[in-house]
């Protein structure tokens, strides 16, 4: 079997430590773990405990799927509670954000970012230019729950009517407005269109 013909294994989620203001934020997170669960995927994550973090993993936990949280030590206080990170499948725990941010990138197949704040916009945007400038293929989503993301999307397109991202075809995210729709979409793209040979000499050279 080709790397092409490989399943989706895991997906990594972008997300906000704290809950927001909408109630369909947190009810998004928790139904993407569920979706994550039902179809045998891993969960890569922040290892948050609380916020949108939080319901993604405890949808993943209650739903008997396996959930790896990657954290770096100055913030298992701020964004996580011991005790509940002690209910994750696997805990990384790293020196500094960068460490993290690589080991998510390494340890995905695809990236969703739900609502967040800063550190989501800045994760996701990251994986986005690792993708323009050809270090990989994974899939990435904007789950637009309740629009949240339409003014990032309205300037990805400005950034691109103004001749500002050249090689958009590199550069093209799946916009998806339902949480239950997440991971088919993942999947079937995955399936459909992915090729993922030559993906550990990337990894390498990031």
């Amino acid at each position: 079997m080709s790397d092409h013909a490989l399943p989706i294994r895991s997906i990594c989620v972008y997300c906000g430590s704290q809950p927001g203001r909408d109630a369909a934020f947190l009810a998004a997170g928790r139904t993407l773990g569920k979706s994550i669960a039902d179809n045998h995927l891993r969960l890569v994550y922040g290892g948050g405990t609380k916020g949108i973090m939080g319901a993604v993993a405890s949808g993943v936990l209650a739903g008997g799927g396996r959930v790896t949280g990657i954290i770096p030590q100055f913030l298992m206080d701020m964004e996580a509670t011991r005790h509940s990170l002690g209910q994750l499948s696997e805990l990384i725990v790293t020196p500094d954000m960068h460490e993290r941010k690589h080991k998510m990138f390494e340890r995905a197949d695809a990236f969703v970012a739900l609502p967040g704040g800063i550190g989501t916009l800045e994760e996701i945007v990251e994986v986005m230019t690792w993708a323009q400038l050809g270090r990989h293929r994974k899939p990435m989503v904007f789950a637009n729950i309740n629009g949240f993301w339409d003014p990032m999307l309205k300037l990805i397109r400005h950034m691109s009517e103004t001749g500002f991202i050249h090689t958009a075809h590199l550069v093209q995210p799946l916009v998806i407005d339902e949480a239950e729709e997440i991971v088919p979409a993942l999947l079937d793209h995955w399936s459909s269109d992915v090729d993922r040979a030559g993906e550990s000499e990337i990894i390498a050279r990031l």
